[in-house]
This record gives structure tokens, sequence and C-alpha cells, in this order.
């Protein structure tokens, strides 16, 4: 299965382990649009959920980092 995130919104998205954690951060900082819109740039075609997890999970430092997003916050 293909999403884009066109489709479905980063609140939307179901996602499991760590991405989990990463995702209720982004959307407490209000940074949900900032992230989605890089996502859609950069995967024109979509991508699936569990890339879309795997990404949530295992990039969070370089996510938060882009987002300027403190964790100790």
């Amino acid at each position: 299965m293909k999403i884009t995130i066109d489709d479905q919104c980063l609140e939307d998205l179901h996602t499991w382990s760590g991405a989990t954690e990463t995702k209720r951060v982004i959307l407490e900082a209000n940074k949900g649009q900032e992230f989605e819109d890089p996502i859609g740039e950069l995967y024109p075609d979509g991508i699936d959920d569990t890339q879309l997890n795997d990404i949530l999970w295992f990039e969070s430092d370089w996510i938060f980092e882009q987002l300027g997003i403190d964790e100790e916050e």
C-alpha cells in the first residue's frame, strides 16, 4: 500500500513503536505541516506507512533538528 502525506495527515497516521513518540512531539510542537511538506516533496510518488513509520522512529533526531524542536523542553 502506498500513501502520500496529502492523502493522510500526520495526525491521522497510525504509528507504532518509537515513531509514536516522535509523532507526538511533532504534533505538540504544532509542526505537523512543516514535517508533511518536505516528506511530500521527497516522496512525490508516495511512501508506504512502514517507511514513514521508520523515518519517524529512526530519524527522530534529524527530524527534530530540521523542525527546530528541542526535545529537552
